[in-house]
């Protein structure tokens, strides 16, 4: 059951601060809260965690991650729970809330769990180069955090009738689809309801409207192709995240992240 421990001053912007993975993970109590953000997913078993009133059961491929100081606990249930983890530092590390969107907790899932799965097994064999390659696991730290930017815990009337039956299936259109000019007026059409009345319901649920939440989306996905593929030119990343205008990708990345496409990828690679 390895676990890694980033003991070098980083100079990069975003870094794992420790790594587990196959860990036979002990019951534990923070009534203070971690001091970094801490991420925890199931690897075998079934753990539960609870924060405040809230009690998250996180069985296979299901993580969670905590912000800096929320008191939580968390143990296995039943047999043994073995997870994996990651915490983060970095030299940007306080705007990792901003990021996130200051969330004091995320949830992963399903296709999300694998590849942050995947993302800290890779990391791991960084830490286990002689020397350490702090560079590209720092790339890794950061791609997790994207991943984790696109998540939320969805707000607590989710079970109500217009969460379920228009802001869900928006939600879903939009992560399939968001490559496409999709329109408030497309999107209402495809749940059967007028503009205005989708434009009032998603606000009241995700405290945005539609058109915030399909650009964050967007820049989220941009931000990954940018790093992941540092061949591809800019102008075939905006088409691939649904933006036919290259001037005006570089417009709404630049007012979202504060720089270029291109100034991002240079600080980041």
């Amino acid at each position: 059951m390895p676990i890694y421990f980033n003991s070098t001053l980083s100079r990069e912007p975003f870094q794992f601060d420790s790594l587990g993975i196959r860990w036979e993970q002990e019951p534990n109590r923070r009534p203070r809260g971690f001091p970094l953000y801490h991420y925890l997913q199931t690897e075998k078993g079934v753990g539960s965690v609870t924060v405040g009133k809230e009690i998250y059961f996180l069985e296979e491929g299901q993580g969670i991650l905590l912000a800096p100081g929320v008191p939580h606990e968390y143990h296995g249930e039943g047999g043994g729970w073995i997870t994996l983890f990651a915490t983060f530092s970095g030299l940007l590390q306080d705007s990792i809330p901003t990021l996130l969107r200051n969330a004091q907790v995320l949830l992963a899932e399903g296709e999300k769990g694998h590849a942050i799965r995947d993302i800290i097994q890779k990391a791991v064999k960084c830490f286990e180069e002689t020397p350490v390659n702090l560079y590209q696991a720092s790339l890794y730290s950061y791609q997790l955090l994207l991943l984790l930017a696109d998540s939320r815990v969805m707000p607590e009337k989710t079970g109500s009738p217009a969460m379920e039956k228009y802001v869900r299936p928006v939600l879903k259109l939009i992560q399939d689809s968001y490559m496409e000019p999709l329109t408030l007026e497309e999107l209402s059409g495809r749940v059967y309801i007028s503009p205005q009345y989708l434009s009032r319901v998603f606000q009241q649920y995700m405290g945005c409207s539609v058109y915030e939440y399909l650009t964050g989306y967007r820049i989220t996905r941009a931000k990954e192709l940018l790093l992941r593929h540092p061949e591809r030119r800019v102008q075939v990343i905006a088409n691939e995240v649904g933006y036919c205008d290259t001037s005006h990708f570089i417009l709404i990345f630049r007012n979202a992240v504060g720089m270029t496409p291109g100034a991002f990828r240079r600080m980041h690679l």
